[in-house]
């Protein structure tokens, strides 16, 4: 029995390797399906270079808020706070298509290789059809909605365990600061 496994073990190495060796090649079939597959992407790509380009404006905007709140005049802050927001608009107008082209112009060239590497043909095509079925496109067109349902439970869950110790959170932040704790935002009715 030990005689046969060691040709069996080779055989099924070569065979393994073998078929590594068929992933890793590139061929004019397999550029086509990736070219369908990050068109079918697109959106997402899209969406993951707006993501980019926003969320340092978000988080500026927030250290603003605070800041705005402690050392800006009450009788100033509308304005100064509308000037803030007209500067992130401007920076958003600016940098989201400049990081999202890139992001569109740049996936043949970083994800289309790796997909050439990891994927076969066949499973190329399966991927493509998955991505342009009109089934993933409904489901797709969905998944905000089923997101919001599910934050929504979520948050009605757990918002008695959790709000607790983000007020204590912020109190002891805030303690270690020396600074006065943020009060919380005014229920929603």
């Amino acid at each position: 029995m030990h005689k046969k496994l060691i040709p069996n073990l080779v055989i099924c190495l070569f065979v393994g390797l073998s078929g590594a060796a068929v992933h890793a090649q590139s061929t004019p079939a397999k550029k086509a399906l990736v070219a369908r597959i990050l068109k079918a992407q697109q959106p997402g790509i899209e969406s993951m270079g707006r993501n980019m380009a926003e969320r340092p404006a978000v988080a500026l905007l927030d250290r603003a808020g605070a800041v705005l709140q402690e050392k800006v005049a009450a009788d100033k802050r509308e304005a100064v706070g509308k000037e803030i927001q007209a500067d992130v608009k401007k920076y958003l107008d600016e940098s989201v298509p400049l990081v999202t082209n890139c992001a569109v112009r740049l996936a043949p060239t970083t994800v289309g290789p790796f997909l050439e590497e990891k994927f076969s043909e066949d499973e190329l095509k399966q991927i493509a059809a998955f991505l342009e079925s009109p089934a993933f496109a409904k489901y797709q067109q969905a998944s905000g909605e089923m997101q919001k349902i599910l934050l929504e439970k979520v948050v009605t869950d757990t918002r008695g365990a959790v709000e607790p110790k983000l007020v204590a959170l912020e109190q002891t932040v805030s303690k270690r600061l020396g600074i006065a704790p943020v009060p919380p935002p005014p229920a929603a009715k």
